[in-house]
C-alpha cells in the first residue's frame, strides 16, 4: 500500500483536503485499494477550517516519516511562513525519497522548503504573480492544471487538485485503474486545456485619459480588421509611442491587447450564444474558425468547442 499523508494547517481549506481524501482515501466497491491515506498537522488536536468547523487531527509531523507521498492541500494565508519544524519535515521527506505534492496554495509551503527552486511549478492563477515575486527561483507556469516532476508535483486552483491526484494514480497504477477511480467519482480521467480558461478575462485598472477612449473605440470594433497602425492613427501618435503607452499602462503591447480582447469576446459568445464557431470567429475579427482555434489553443490551452462544452450557459 502506498502511504499518502496530507499535512494540514489551520485554518485549513476543506475542499483541497477533500480532493486528496476522495482520490486516495476512499474505499470503492469493486476497485482494489492501492493507497493508505491519513492526515497530520504540526500541533495535533483541534484544527480550524475555513468551512466554519474544527476537525480533530491526532497525528503530528512524525507521520511524514512513513509517507510515500506527502501532500499539502493548500496553505493559507499564503503570507504565513511555515515553521522551521514544518520546513525541515518537508525537506527530510523529499531527501529520503518521498514524493511531495501540493494542491493550489500548498505550493507556497513547498517553495518555502526550497524543493521548487529551479523548477517549473504552478498554483491558482490568482496567486501566480505572488508566488513568482516571492520565490524568483521558481519558474511559475500560470497556464497548466498541474506540473509533475516525478518527485515533486504542484496543481493549480482547488479543482485542479483532483486532476493532479488522478494523474498521480494513473502514473502509479496505469490508465485503466485511474479510469475506474475517475468513473466512480463521475469525473473525466483527464481534462483538456489549462487553468487560464477558468480565469476571468483581465480588466485594466490603471488607464489614464490618453488611452481609455482608444480602448473603448477599439472594443466596439473588434469585428473589423483593426491593426496596430489603425489604433495609432486613431490616437494620432506613432506606433512606437502607442506601444510605449500600452506597455506603461497595461503591461502588454497593442497587438497583444487587441488579440486578448478578441479572445475575451469569443469566450463570451461561446458561453452565451448558439453561433457556430465560424460565425464567432468573424464576429470578433479573427476571420475564420481555423484562426480562432489556433489563437484559442495558444491563449487558453483548449479549443473553442471544448470551452463551449465546459462553460455553455442558456442565452438570455
Amino acid at each position: 500500500m502506498h502511504r499518502v499523508v496530507a499535512l494540514v494547517h489551520p485554518p485549513q481549506s476543506t475542499f483541497e483536503l477533500g480532493c486528496a481524501a476522495e482520490v486516495f482515501g476512499l474505499e470503492r466497491p469493486g476497485i482494489p485499494p492501492r493507497y493508505a491515506f491519513s492526515v497530520c498537522t504540526e500541533q495535533p488536536g483541534s484544527v480550524a477550517t475555513y468551512a466554519g468547523y474544527d476537525m480533530v487531527v491526532t497525528d503530528g509531523l512524525d507521520a511524514l516519516n512513513q509517507a510515500d507521498t506527502v501532500l499539502v492541500p493548500g496553505w493559507l494565508p499564503t503570507e504565513e511562513t511555515p515553521s522551521p519544524a514544518v520546513t525541515r519535515s518537508l525537506q527530510h521527506a523529499h531527501d529520503r525519497g518521498a514524493r511531495l505534492v501540493s494542491i493550489c496554495t500548498g505550493a507556497f509551503a513547498l517553495a518555502h522548503a526550497g524543493v521548487l527552486d529551479g523548477r517549473r511549478a504552478t498554483t491558482h492563477w490568482a496567486r501566480a504573480d505572488e508566488l513568482s515575486t516571492r520565490f524568483p527561483a521558481v519558474e511559475v507556469d500560470r497556464d497548466v492544471l498541474y506540473v509533475d516532476h516525478g518527485d515533486v508535483a504542484t496543481s493549480a486552483g482547488a479543482g485542479a487538485g483532483i486532476d493532479l491526484c488522478l494523474h498521480l494514480v494513473r502514473t502509479d497504477h496505469g490508465a485503466g485503474y485511474a479510469a475506474q477511480v475517475a468513473r466512480s467519482m463521475v469525473m473525466p480521467p483527464h481534462r483538456e486545456g489549462g487553468q487560464l480558461q477558468y480565469a476571468a478575462p483581465p480588466h485594466p485598472t490603471q488607464i489614464d485619459g490618453s488611452l481609455a477612449p482608444l480602448l473603448e473605440w477599439a472594443t466596439e470594433r473588434l469585428g473589423e480588421p483593426l491593426t496596430v497602425e489603425d489604433l495609432a492613427a486613431r490616437a494620432a501618435v506613432s506606433t512606437r509611442t502607442l506601444a510605449r503607452r500600452f506597455t506603461d499602462q497595461l503591461g502588454i503591447g497593442p497587438g497583444q491587447w487587441l488579440l486578448a480582447q478578441r479572445i475575451a469576446a469569443a469566450r463570451e459568445l461561446l458561453e452565451t450564444s448558439d453561433l457556430p464557431v465560424e460565425a464567432v470567429a468573424r464576429h470578433v475579427g479573427l476571420s475564420s474558425a481555423t484562426n480562432l482555434r489556433r489563437r484559442f489553443l495558444r491563449a487558453l490551452g483548449t479549443t473553442p468547442g471544448a470551452y463551449r462544452r465546459a462553460f455553455r450557459t442558456d442565452p438570455r
